[in-house]
């Protein structure tokens, strides 16, 4: 989970036999119960489309939590660029550009986290710099 600048809110690595929405769901009901609570949008991909968003919706909080699919049109061909959605390719490229993250050398979840945290730190450290 990135915001709009591309800069890493939460994560969470999971096994390659969780789908994507249940990764979704495990990131969502941790960081939206508990921090972020100025959160009122979040953008994705049409892979998390489906009851996810009322589950998104149903968080308790103060405010409610808006999951608004991003969809690619059925008549555009080729590659297009989708609002909002080049956001967190983005900063796959940028953590592509730290050697560990390019293999997965880690031996466990905690340890892939955290480099990806590691990793990300030091990007946004230097853009302070």
């Amino acid at each position: 989970m990135v915001d709009t600048l591309g800069y890493l809110l939460g994560l969470k690595v999971t096994t390659a036999d969780v789908q994507d929405r249940d990764g979704a769901r495990m990131l969502l009901s941790g960081i939206l119960s508990v921090a972020f609570g100025w959160i009122k949008l979040i953008w994705a991909d049409g892979g998390y489309s489906g009851k996810l968003v009322d589950e998104v919706a149903a968080i308790p909080r103060h405010r409610k939590v808006k999951l608004e699919i991003v969809k690619r049109s059925d008549k555009v061909k080729g590659f297009t660029i989708l609002p909002k959605r080049w956001i967190v390719e983005r900063t796959f490229g940028w953590l592509i550009q730290s050697r560990r993250l390019i293999r997965d050398y880690e031996s466990t979840i905690a340890h892939s986290e955290s480099m990806i945290y590691i990793s990300m730190t030091k990007r946004m450290l230097a853009r302070i710099a």
